[in-house]
């Protein structure tokens, strides 16, 4: 029996997972965590044979590094093996690839649930888990702002609140909200603060 440790936001995708991984007769779901640190405390604590991390919960809401994340994981759980769900319409995510420990998988959001129960059985075996739907994306980037949401962008990261935005670029607060909601979806990002981290990792501002 393979035991999963689940940490990631409580939400739908951390359910459906839950959900699919126990259907598994050969796996059970032990516990669910939705911050990293009380994640750790509990991998110490149960020794799952897999955690499924959420990337953002390892990266600490400061854009995506998987070397840190890989680093963080493997220092907390020098022994536990862990499956890192990834956003690949985040930037900068390629180039980190290489030389990662194999006791670290990369999988996508947008995997099925067929492959993420064979990521977690082939983890499981020792074997290497990378997502090619990542590799795929990393190889072939794009930038996918717009010419005006990649202006609001470089103003907003001069620290100004949305109202000097506005001012500055002669529109309205509400458009300037506008782009940013847009360029928050279009990195994948969780706040514009984090849009800005991506797009200054990607050289885009």
């Amino acid at each position: 029996m393979i035991s999963v440790l689940l940490a990631m936001p409580g939400g739908l995708l951390r359910g459906a997972l839950r959900f699919v991984l126990s259907a598994e007769p050969d796996i059970d779901v032990i516990a669910e965590c939705d911050q990293a640190e009380p994640a750790f405390r509990a991998v110490r604590s149960t020794r799952p044979d897999i955690t499924v991390f959420d990337l953002s919960l390892l990266a600490g809401g400061q854009g995506i590094d998987a070397r840190r994340a890989a680093r963080t994981a493997h220092a907390e759980m020098p022994e536990v093996r862990a499956l890192v769900l990834v956003d690949p319409r985040r930037p900068g995510f390629g180039s980190q690839l290489a030389g990662l420990p194999p006791t670290i998988g990369f999988l996508a959001h947008s995997a099925s649930p067929e492959r993420v129960v064979d990521a977690v059985r082939r983890l499981a075996r020792g074997e290497t888990v990378v997502d090619g739907d990542l590799l795929v994306a990393a190889l072939n980037p794009k930038m996918p702002l717009s010419g005006k949401e990649l202006r609001v962008l470089e103003v907003a990261a001069q620290g100004l609140p949305v109202k000097d935005i506005a001012r500055k670029l002669s529109i309205s607060p509400g458009t300037v909200r506008n782009h940013l909601s847009r360029v928050i979806a279009k990195t994948g990002a969780r706040n514009r603060i984090e849009a800005i981290h991506l797009a200054k990792e990607a050289g885009w501002i």
